[in-house]
C-alpha cells in the first residue's frame, strides 16, 4: 500500500442537515429489506447458522492537510455521522479500520454509538498483507455478527476478494458514497449488496460515466 493510500437522489430542498438525516434513512431502509431478503431466502432449517454480515466503506471525505496523515472535512464528518445514523438499529459487533486519521475517525462514530472499540490493523507499505490481515480480523468474529470495515480506495475491493466476494476495481478518488454490505453464509457462497450512503457522489466520479 502507498504511504498514503487512497444514487439515491431527493429533489427537495432539505437543507445540509436534512439531506444528511434523510440519506441515512434511505439507507437504513435498503440494510433493512436486505436482511429481510437474505432471511427469506435462507434454509429454514433450526440448525442453519445466521450469517456474517460484513459492511464495507471507504474513509470519508478526507482533509487536504496534513499530507501525510490528514483527518476528515466537514462534509467527510458528516459521512461518518451519517453512517452511524443509518446503522442505528444494528447489532454492531465489531468495528475495523485501518490506523489513518481519516479511517478511524470515520469509524468513531458508529464506534462510539454501539461501544465498541475499534480493531485497528496498520496499513504499511504491503497493500497485500494488510488486507489479508483485515480479512483474518473479519474472520476472527463470532459466525452471525455485523461487522463495519473502514478502508480505503485501493483495499476495500481487494477485502471483499478476500473474504470470498467477487473481483471489483478499485473505488475511484472522488468516490466516498459507496457501501459495500458483504453476506457470508454458512456454507454457501457469499453474497455482495451495493448501495450508497450519506451525500451523494458526483454523477461521473471517476471522469467517465459508469455503469455499477
Amino acid at each position: 500500500m502507498a504511504s498514503n493510500p487512497e444514487r439515491s437522489a431527493c429533489t427537495r430542498d432539505f437543507g445540509f442537515a436534512g439531506r444528511h438525516v434523510h440519506y441515512a434513512m434511505v439507507l437504513h431502509r435498503a440494510l433493512v429489506l436486505a436482511v429481510v431478503s437474505i432471511a427469506a431466502v435462507a434454509p429454514l432449517h433450526a440448525q442453519s447458522a445466521a450469517p456474517t454480515i460484513v459492511v464495507l466503506v471507504r474513509h470519508a471525505e478526507k482533509a487536504p492537510s496534513p499530507a501525510d496523515d490528514p483527518g476528515l472535512t466537514d462534509a467527510g464528518r458528516a459521512r461518518a455521522d451519517a453512517l452511524a445514523q443509518a446503522l442505528r438499529d444494528a447489532r454492531v459487533d465489531a468495528v475495523i479500520t485501518s490506523h489513518y486519521e481519516r479511517a478511524r475517525k470515520t469509524a468513531e462514530p458508529i464506534a462510539t454509538a454501539r461501544h465498541v472499540t475499534p480493531v485497528v490493523v496498520r496499513a504499511g507499505t504491503d497493500t497485500e498483507a494488510h488486507v489479508r490481515e483485515v480479512a483474518a480480523a473479519v474472520r476472527s468474529q463470532a459466525t452471525g455478527g455485523l461487522v463495519v470495515v473502514v478502508g480505503h480506495t485501493n483495499t476495500i475491493p481487494p477485502v471483499i476478494a478476500a473474504l470470498g466476494g467477487p473481483q471489483l476495481p478499485d473505488i475511484c478518488d472522488a468516490e466516498y458514497a459507496r457501501l459495500f454490505t458483504l453476506v457470508l453464509p454458512a456454507g454457501e457462497s457469499p453474497r455482495l449488496i451495493q448501495s450508497t450512503y450519506g451525500a451523494p457522489d458526483p454523477a461521473e466520479p471517476c471522469g467517465r460515466t459508469m455503469m455499477r
